[in-house]
């Protein structure tokens, strides 16, 4: 083959899922640390969709590389599946013993949760992860539904993570998968790869499989982004048979023509394709023109004319209308305004999907520790609550009824979506800004082992996802053996991150640097920002 013609040690595009050459762009750390949050937390479902050949099974290989010593993994390829066989497949990967024969899924269901009872006592989780997950029948994934409802009183004793095309996103949407769909914690859609990381791409592989010299220029990268569209493996493809070209052509690089005739072979002409797109994209362009014309003509005709004594009213009634506009933040008639914390605090577990059945407001964070949830409260800026990316129950001061208590559900540009009482308003950020005191109130969810803050020279098992999630944060790779102690360097990255996330770079792991890090990935949990 051609590996000796550019020095290289083997196939450096081969479609194999082989970690080694897993590239880590954003969106790729991204999806890797949505697995190990599925690991990590006491979250129920983690769901990672995206494109055939976007590199979701490689993603996938790379997380079973790297799976703590304490997590047992059930690993579903086919899920082509009946019930029953689920079941037994999910036996056969943790090594539960069942009756020779057996196809009662009542004997299956009782095994396995004699097993997950087991671990938890002895301090290991079990993890169900499951590929091309869109594969999977109703009536086998309503089973799935129900293992999750095996648990102890204080937490759901099997995680599951979902892997699939995008049609699975589309399956869970259903009216009757609501159930399923509700317990989903974390999900992420991996898209195509950006011009720029089509081209880091292509060097990183080449690098792995021990390129030294240049072999795909810069000049073609732009090509080779617009013929395969991003996709991974269409590159892999395209790249592997551009390589194979000039090699039987005696060329040292990879040239823009052998490009173009590699695309042509395995995806049959593209080039012919990609001229019918831009005729029918200019055709349409030139439609929408003519609509904005024909629209813009018949607006003009429309427009009244003002007289000079109607231009000049606004200005001289300006004053008269500031003074009857509305307080948008004004506490609604008919509500007690005693009543505010309470039905702020209402309203934002009804966003959490929680429960409202709370009576005192001093036992909101005790409530919520319940299910798992935290509660963090302090006084910050919108800057801070910016940072945090959770809605938040803010104090707004007033003049006549004094303090009471607001939802900020989320931010939409330079408003803020409000609930006051039950109403909802949308409110410009400026205005809450000079009412607000800066007291507020959010929930979290933190990952598993998190007791509190963690210091300079701990040893403790969180320490290992702190190791684990800063190298994905940074690029530098996940470790196979993430270290449990909090060192030197590990509090220079820390360090790092506080800076560029406009935390305190103190080098202390608090609520607010771990929220930061959840946020650099996703949770699923409520955001500020939509």
């Amino acid at each position: 083959m051609y590996t000796e013609h550019f020095g290289l040690k083997e196939l450096p595009f081969s479609i194999a899922p082989d970690p080694r050459y897993l590239f880590m762009s954003e969106q790729h750390r991204e999806a890797l640390a949505h697995l190990f949050y599925g690991i990590n937390t006491d979250g129920v479902f983690v769901m990672l969709t995206g494109d055939v050949g976007a590199g979701k099974t490689t993603v996938s290989r790379c997380l079973l590389d790297q799976v703590p010593e304490d997590v047992n993994i059930a690993l579903i390829l086919n899920p082509k599946v009946t019930v029953e066989e689920l079941l037994a497949t999910i036996c056969d990967e943790l090594h539960i013993p069942y009756p020779s024969g057996c196809s009662s899924v009542k004997t299956f269901v009782d095994e396995i949760n004699s097993f997950l009872l087991d671990a938890h006592s002895r301090g290991r989780k079990t993890v169900l992860l499951i590929d091309e997950a869109q594969n999977l029948g109703p009536d086998v994934m309503e089973q799935i539904r129900l293992l999750t409802n095996l648990e102890t009183n204080q937490q759901k004793l099997l995680q599951i993570i979902m892997i699939g095309q995008p049609e699975l996103r589309t399956m869970l949407s259903r009216p009757e998968m609501s159930q399923l769909s509700q317990r989903i914690t974390a999900r992420y859609h991996m898209g195509p790869l950006s011009k720029e990381d089509v081209a880091l791409y292509v060097s990183h592989r080449l690098f792995v499989a021990g390129a030294k010299l240049t072999i795909f220029p810069s000049s073609v990268m732009k090509e080779l982004h617009r013929l395969s569209h991003g996709i991974p493996r269409m590159i892999n493809i395209i790249c592997d048979r551009a390589l194979l070209g000039a090699y039987v052509q005696g060329k040292s690089l990879v040239d823009r023509k052998s490009l173009i005739t590699a695309a042509g072979e395995v995806l049959g002409n593209p080039e012919s394709r990609h001229k019918r797109r831009e005729k029918w994209v200019i055709a349409g362009l030139l439609f929408i023109v003519c609509v904005i014309a024909v629209s813009a003509t018949f607006y003009y005709h429309r427009i009244p004319v003002l007289s000079s004594d109607e231009k000049s009213a606004p200005a001289e009634n300006a004053g008269t209308i500031a003074a009857h506009l509305p307080d948008l933040l004004e506490w609604p008639t008919g509500f007690p305004v005693e009543e505010s914390e309470r039905m702020a605090y209402q309203a934002l577990f009804r966003v959490w999907d929680m429960p409202e059945s709370i009576e005192k407001t001093q036992e909101v964070c005790r409530y919520v520790q319940t299910k798992g949830i935290r509660c963090l409260e302090q006084k910050g800026s919108l800057r801070t609550l910016n940072i945090l990316n959770r809605p938040a129950v803010l104090s707004i001061a007033d003049d006549i009824r004094g303090t009471y208590y607001v939802l900020l559900k989320n931010v939409q540009g330079e408003n803020g979506v409000l609930v006051i009482a039950n109403e909802t308003r949308t409110v410009p950020l400026e205005e809450i800004e000079k009412r607000w005191q800066g007291e507020y109130l959010l929930l979290w969810r933190a990952p598993r082992h998190y007791s509190g803050a963690i210091h300079p020279g701990n040893q403790a098992p969180i320490v290992r996802w702190l190791d684990a999630q800063m190298s994905i944060i940074h690029g530098t790779g996940v470790k196979t053996k993430p270290t449990d102690i909090y060192n030197d360097e590990l509090v220079r990255q820390v360090k790092q991150f506080q800076t560029r996330e406009g935390l305190q770079s103190d080098g202390v792991v608090g609520a607010q640097t771990v929220i930061g890090i959840l946020n650099k990935y996703g949770t699923g949990d409520p955001k500020l920002f939509q």
